[in-house]
């Protein structure tokens, strides 16, 4: 399963020299934790709930910048990337969210709530399962072997 089918799409956005309170304002009314800074069109940080102090964290955020208070260094994907692929890089890294760019676009963001969203639906294609060969069957295609089966 590829990450285009688990992100989210439109990803919210701030500016690197917006104001901590007004990234702050767009999260809440936005209900998002996570913004990507951008400068210029291009991702130059991602900033979370934490890193604005959370909610009672309004004298943290007084009188600094988004650039202020962003990771700076950012852990991106491209849409290809597999869900197991995002997930151990998550899981290694020891973040929450990914953002999925295309060349300089960003085109959506993964974060661990949507990973975990995926493992409680559960997964909507079947597991390939291996099949057991004995010596018996050693050099029959596996059409023929079916057919054998059958009958």
């Amino acid at each position: 399963m590829r990450i285009t089918e688990v992100m989210r799409s439109p990803v919210r956005t701030v500016g690197a020299h917006e104001s901590a309170a007004t990234a702050w304002e767009k999260m809440r009314t936005g209900r998002v934790r996570h913004l990507v800074v951008q400068r210029d069109g291009a991702v130059v940080g991602v900033l979370s709930d934490r890193d604005l102090g959370g909610r009672y964290g309004e004298v943290y955020r007084e009188g600094r910048t988004v650039a202020d208070l962003m990771t700076a260094k950012v852990v991106a994907v491209v849409p290809e990337t597999t869900v197991r692929e995002a997930a151990n890089l998550m899981r290694g890294r020891k973040i929450d969210c990914l953002p999925v760019v295309d060349g300089a676009k960003v085109r959506g963001i993964v974060t661990s709530l949507d990973l975990l969203e995926l493992i409680g639906r559960g997964a909507e294609r079947p597991v390939a399962t291996s099949r057991r060969v004995t010596l018996r069957d050693r050099g029959v295609t596996p059409r023929a072997l079916a057919t054998r089966k059958a009958a």
